[in-house]
């Protein structure tokens, strides 16, 4: 369904939200989401801002005949979702910037009641919303924990599933947050993340040394070192087709991207408090 220039900031004027959308071969996806952001935002000024990494499924073409209101950076290669987010980031000229993903779809008035959510609430510094399957059913990765050596392998052998509201075992999915109960958490998903510029400016962009997974659980705690805490914040809704804007069946590069960014994180943040013996089993 293609967009209204309604939707989006005068060009004189900086708009309360910054819509940044980083997108490869999910041209169907991204489709259905920007259609879905006129309803989303609810009158709220906004910009949308999309950079493709390099699609070929005729992505360029859709975006521009069918939404001559979004910004389209296109990168020239596949950038990764750090370096691709962070090129519109930069773009950006809005109060708040959304970093969300091509294949989710914003129900009306979700993404003002996101930013407004925010605004009342000064010392956030950054906001996730509750996301939900297209079968209604909660996608626990809407809330989590930073992983441990642990808490990972409870996830990852199922043994967390046993436990599900457990603080220790069932820590990687917050388990012990209710899907209902706005809380702190270690952080959000990748796929919606709300921030505040005046963080955003603190913490800086996106580690670009993760190519693809985990450079959002790295941008957590590196806002919470910063001072500014994030939000799990159930009051607003988004649909999330999962695995929509990355193959449920990775490839061989995204596999190893996964584990990189994995060890890259351990290495960063836990590596100098952990022992040689569990590095090594890590």
């Amino acid at each position: 369904m293609p967009g209204q220039a309604g939707s989006v900031a005068p060009a004189d004027q900086p708009p309360a939200l910054s819509v940044v959308i980083v997108s490869y071969q999910c041209g169907a996806l991204l489709e259905e989401c920007l259609g879905s952001l006129k309803a989303g935002l609810g009158g709220l000024p906004a910009e949308v801002i999309v950079v493709d990494n390099a699609s070929t499924d005729g992505t360029p073409r859709l975006v521009r005949e069918g939404f001559p209101w979004v910004r389209f950076e296109e990168s020239g290669a596949n950038l990764g979702f750090a370096r691709a987010s962070n090129t519109g980031m930069a773009l950006a000229r809005g109060s708040h910037l959304l970093l969300l993903n091509p294949d989710t779809v914003t129900p009306p008035g979700s993404l003002r009641s996101a930013v407004e959510a925010l605004e009342e609430r000064p010392e956030v510094g950054m906001l996730g919303c509750k996301l939900v399957r297209p079968d209604g059913t909660f996608d626990h990765a809407a809330k989590r924990g930073f992983p441990t050596p642990l808490t990972a392998l409870a996830y990852f052998t199922g043994v967390s599933r046993l436990r599900p509201h457990s603080r220790r075992l069932a820590h990687y999915t917050s388990g012990h947050v209710d899907a209902d109960q706005e809380s702190p958490v270690d952080a959000v998903n990748g796929a919606f993340m709300l921030v505040r510029r005046a963080a955003l400016e603190a913490v800086g962009p996106l580690d670009e040394d993760y190519w693809l997974y985990m450079e959002d659980l790295d941008w957590c705690y590196r806002f919470w070192q910063a001072g500014w805490p994030v939000l799990y914040h159930p009051g607003a809704e988004v649909i999330h087709v999962k695995g929509g804007s990355a193959s449920s069946h990775r490839s061989w590069r995204s596999n190893y991207a996964f584990h990189r960014g994995m060890w890259l994180f351990y290495r960063r943040h836990q590596l100098p408090r952990r022992s040689r013996v569990v590095t090594g089993l890590v």
